[in-house]
């Protein structure tokens, strides 16, 4: 083993530890090579002159430390290669990189939290417009109408003809919804398919003659002698008088529905019809009981009865109807009222029960006014229904009695007794004991007593605060606190 082969062909040592180490660079030759070299190193006697001691120092090699030069570029080269090339640095980038990606997770996470928060607080605030939006119109719609009355009859005293001419607009509201309806879906019918669809709410068969003078004609009565006797009496009343009485049809709808449709019977309700009553009264004592307060008084009361027995008789033979089918049908009270009963002014024109002279003196502006208002209100009430609660349309006309007393108190100087005042207070009090639902008591008694079980609860955590305080400082003073039983 002196630097030849062996017999049978195998290297030697050296290089065979550098074929097994791999070392880089390494070829069949090597180790003669190094022997060669090796051969050339002087060796020096002990105590001789050695010429490595001058040119510098001398290392004597052998298979081990041939194994250990040969083994440190691998080292070095395993150290830089791609697969061994800092094998602590790539744990150290995997889980960074995992820490990133669970860090943009929880971040991404958070703001698609936070945009879908963002949304539900932008829609619920968009709602609340909306329903603000929805009652101030109607509103307002009501508290005009009312004051383009009171104006229209120091120019023109014909109460039954404006409430004819108003009600002549009603044919404009199914236009007005199909026109809607073209704006708003996709799937477009055309104005017959349309109009057949929503005339169900007089049977399946549609609208027929039969049925036209049959379900029209007593709603059609009903709906003028109530905008009639409305109008009547705010001739003898102030708008803010006549809106307050005109709020008492709830109660009646109340009572009607519970003598006709054996609706549940209701103790809230029972006070609030009790306080309507008494509004009533009050309202007629303000005057004692005479001249044109006591009638004014009863035309209001009638106004509020006649719309309280059409909501009770159209919930009776129609039942509930989409906005769609009442378009149609306040269309077609309108038409009806434009066919049969505009003999009526003509009869009280030539009678001069409401006469005018000459016609051109007739105010179509203020007319128009009353008319758009009213039509305004109609429709309101019914796309309110629709889109939003029934309770809101109702917030809406109650709140028009203080719009038109602030409107009576800045334009008229109306000055309101303490009788009239209390009278109207009590009123609009009870309607609103009208708008509580049917299980307000049921959901009273769940809230008080969330309520309860919410205070027990923060009053067992402040007693059990305060034994754990206690205890800490019993600890620190050495003492230890022993509850009574």
């Amino acid at each position: 083993m002196d630097g030849k082969a062996a017999p049978n062909g195998v290297a030697t040592i050296e290089d065979r530890i550098l074929r097994i180490t791999g070392y880089y660079g390494y070829y069949p030759g090597y180790s003669s090579q190094k022997s060669a070299s090796r051969s050339s190193v002087i060796q020096c006697k002990p105590g001789g002159n050695c010429p490595s001691r001058h040119r510098g120092m001398t290392r004597q090699l052998s298979p081990l430390t041939v194994a250990e030069d040969s083994a440190a570029p691998i080292l070095e080269l395993q150290n830089r290669s791609p697969s061994g090339i800092c094998r602590h640095s790539r744990v150290e980038r995997q889980s960074r990189s995992e820490e990133g990606t669970q860090t943009h997770t929880e971040n991404s996470s958070q703001e698609a939290e936070g945009q879908t928060r963002c949304q539900s607080c932008t829609s619920t605030f968009l709602k609340l417009i909306w329903r603000f939006l929805i009652i101030l119109s109607v509103s307002s719609s009501w508290v005009g109408t009312t004051q383009f009355v009171k104006i229209t009859y120091e120019t023109f005293d014909c109460p039954f003809f404006m409430t004819w001419f108003s009600t002549n607009w009603n044919i404009m509201v199914f236009p007005i919804y199909y026109s809607g309806h073209l704006a708003t879906t996709q799937e477009k019918q055309s104005p017959i398919k349309k109009f057949r669809e929503c005339s169900r709410i007089f049977g399946e068969d549609g609208l027929t003659l039969k049925l036209f003078l049959k379900r029209t004609a007593p709603f059609s009565i009903l709906w003028t002698l109530t905008n009639y006797l409305y109008l009547l009496a705010l001739k003898k009343l102030t708008a803010t008088d006549v809106s307050a009485l005109f709020c008492c049809n709830k109660a009646f709808v109340f009572l009607l529905s519970w003598i006709v449709l054996k609706d549940r019977f209701m103790g809230a309700r029972i006070v609030a019809a009790i306080m309507a009553i008494t509004g009533i009264v009050m309202m007629a004592y303000a005057d004692g009981f005479q001249g044109d307060s006591i009638i004014g008084v009863a035309y209001a009361v009638g106004s509020a009865s006649t719309s309280a027995l059409y909501k009770v008789l159209f919930k009776m033979f129609l039942g509930s109807a989409n906005f769609g089918e009442a378009a149609h049908f306040v269309s077609t009270l309108g038409f009806f009222n434009l066919i049969f009963i505009s003999v009526t002014p003509i009869i009280l024109y030539f009678t001069k029960v409401e006469y005018w002279s000459p016609f051109s003196a007739v105010p179509w502006g203020y007319l128009c006014g009353v008319a758009g208002l009213w039509l305004a209100f109609n429709i309101l009430v019914n796309v309110g229904v629709v889109l939003t609660y029934p309770i809101l349309i109702s917030i809406g006309t109650v709140l028009s009695v203080p719009g038109n007393a602030a409107v009576d108190l800045l334009k008229h100087k109306m000055i309101f007794s303490v009788v009239r005042l209390g009278a109207t207070i009590i009123i609009c009090i009870g309607f609103l004991l009208m708008l509580l639902p049917e299980e307000w008591d049921e959901i009273t008694l769940r809230f008080i007593n969330s309520l309860k079980e919410k205070k027990s609860e923060d009053h067992a955590d402040d007693i059990t605060d305060s034994s754990v305080h206690t205890r800490s400082r019993s600890r620190a003073n050495g003492t230890v606190s022993i509850p009574l039983a």
